[in-house]
């Protein structure tokens, strides 16, 4: 959408969003381009790689919404995606779409109690999984009652429980006449962490891939270019690998590389890069704080990146300029989040980048530093991030929760719920949250959910999560605890804790401290003050 333009201001008066009444996002990403054209690269984990062009994602996607048609679901109906980083997440995502079904995807690390909530709360009827997880699945199953329909990739036969993907597509006809959906049809249900309760499903309509383009081409340098391949290490289960990447690059018609990596590493990062010609990259901060430790890569590998754009967490003025001395560009930076995402960002061709400024509004979201109420507040004020309700990339509501999505808004304007500032330019600086996620390595994780596992616990009677200051992860968890009478805490105890958390949300959301105390700070309703924490916590680095 985004036209090159010399000047910032140029682009903004330029631009126009093209929303047509019907829009569906399947077709949008594969049936309209060449067939032979290029779609995915695939490496796998033995480093085998598989081409898929535009053409095949066509063909079976097509089969899969046949083959999910078939079991019995009807356009509304939510599928799970529980798939890491491979083709098939992918396909099933283009399926669900073309069928006018609701794609869910859930994240591969997520622990049984974690998957329970999310496909129990969206009440999936069907699950795109592969054999690895089939025994959480086994599991959890039970307890979700509307699941009816289990695919597993990888699967060599049938059983009672699952159904062999690989075999069932054989027997799936490729031709498929696509639902003609409305751009504000349901697409998509991606969960966010809050504060508060539960997490919450941020339901997005087909519409949203649109309005995510200006947001994706702006910080890639007015993408795409001639000979651009695009590759992000974040799994598509979150919005930042899904949408950020893998279905932008699919509308403007460029290939994707994806791999799993089971957990980051750095120099494989750079042979990824090296090894097929990424061209693009959506690196989150942490990823880029560990290939600045890798040791003269320029000497190691031949790459020539054209682009990169970070999010997630403000880079400073040294990663910048390492980004500058490895890759020879300026990574840029962008802002969001799952509700209403890439609003916010720089474009180094055209708009100076400032070492620790998000950017400026991106052309086409009308984004403003506003008070609870939802006015506009004076230029250097601090406020909450507020964007223009009728935004395209906005989502609908959140799933089965009109008290939160009616919270989200004050007058004309979503709230970010992040706090911020916007200098006489134009730039918008980050200030902290008003709220209590957490940002670590990328990952924006709710303390409700941490606390109610850790309170599952046979030794804690009470619990309580923040966030606290970590050089590599901008952020990590820190547990404080109450015992349960005649517990003694010891190191054995908080390893034993950890690893309960682990394993049952993810291992992201493990608390990395713990502290053991006699009493949380408490409102007089009950409500705990994590402020109060954060507050000690503060001093006690302070005074350390």
């Amino acid at each position: 959408m985004l036209a090159r333009v010399a000047r910032y201001e140029e682009a903004v008066a330029g631009f126009r969003w093209r929303v047509p009444q019907r829009y569906n996002i399947g077709v949008d990403v594969c049936d309209r381009h060449d067939p032979s054209a290029l779609a995915l690269i695939h490496e796998n984990e033995d480093g085998s790689i598989r081409r898929y062009s535009f053409g095949e994602i066509s063909r079976l996607s097509n089969r899969l919404a046949n083959l999910l048609l078939a079991q019995g679901l009807t356009p509304g109906d939510r599928v799970g995606i529980l798939l890491p980083q491979r083709p098939e997440a992918a396909i099933a995502h283009v399926a669900c779409y073309k069928a006018g079904l609701i794609a869910v995807p859930l994240f591969t690390l997520f622990g049984p109690e974690a998957l329970e909530y999310r496909l129990g709360n969206a009440g999936c009827r069907a699950l795109m999984t592969d054999a690895e997880r089939l025994p959480v699945i086994e599991e959890i199953r039970p307890a979700l009652p509307d699941l009816s329909v289990v695919l597993a990739a990888d699967a060599a036969r049938d059983s009672d429980f699952f159904l062999s993907l690989e075999t069932a597509l054989t027997k799936a006809s490729d031709n498929l006449i696509p639902i003609d959906s409305v751009a504000d049809d349901p697409a998509l249900i991606i969960y966010t962490s809050g504060t508060t309760g539960q997490p919450k499903g941020a339901l997005h309509a087909h519409r949203t891939l649109l309005g995510h383009l200006p947001g994706v081409e702006f910080p890639q340098e007015f993408f795409p270019q001639p000979g651009d391949l695009f590759w992000t290490p974040a799994d598509w289960a979150w919005i930042g690998g899904l949408i950020d990447v893998l279905l932008p690059s699919w509308h403007h018609g460029v290939p994707v590389l994806s791999h799993r990596m089971r957990k980051f590493d750095p120099e494989h990062a750079f042979h990824l890069i090296a090894k097929h010609g990424v061209r693009n990259a959506f690196l989150p901060p942490t990823a880029l704080k560990m290939m600045r430790q890798v040791e003269k890569p320029k000497t190691r590998w031949d790459y020539a990146m054209r682009s990169i754009g970070s999010g997630g967490e403000t880079l400073g003025a040294e990663l910048l300029d390492w980004g500058r001395e490895v890759f020879g560009l300026t990574v840029n930076e962008f802002y969001g989040q799952t509700e209403c995402n890439l609003v916010v960002g720089n474009c180094a061709s055209i708009l100076p980048v400032r070492p620790g400024a998000m950017g400026r509004a991106i052309p086409g979201h009308d984004v403003q530093i506003v008070d609870a109420d939802g006015n506009i507040l004076p230029v250097g004020s601090v406020g909450t991030v507020g964007i223009r309700k009728g935004d395209p990339v906005m989502f609908l509501e959140y799933w089965k929760n009109p008290e939160a999505t009616a919270a989200k808004f004050a007058g004309d304007f979503l709230l970010t719920g992040d706090q911020a500032r916007q200098d006489e330019e134009g730039y918008f600086w980050f200030v902290g949250r008003d709220d209590d996620v957490i940002t670590s390595a990328g990952y924006r994780i709710g303390p409700a959910e941490i606390e109610d596992c850790l309170l599952k616990h046979p030794a804690v009677a009470m619990a309580a999560v923040i966030g606290v200051p970590d050089p590599l992860r901008t952020e990590a968890v820190k547990a404080f605890l109450v015992p349960k009478p005649g517990i003694l805490p010891d190191a054995q105890l908080v390893s034993d804790i950890q690893d309960f958390v682990k394993t049952r949300l993810a291992a992201h959301e493990y608390p990395r401290h713990v502290a053991f105390v006699d009493s949380l700070p408490m409102t007089a309703t009950g409500k705990i003050m994590r402020r109060e924490l954060r507050a000690l916590e503060t001093e006690r680095q302070e005074n350390r």
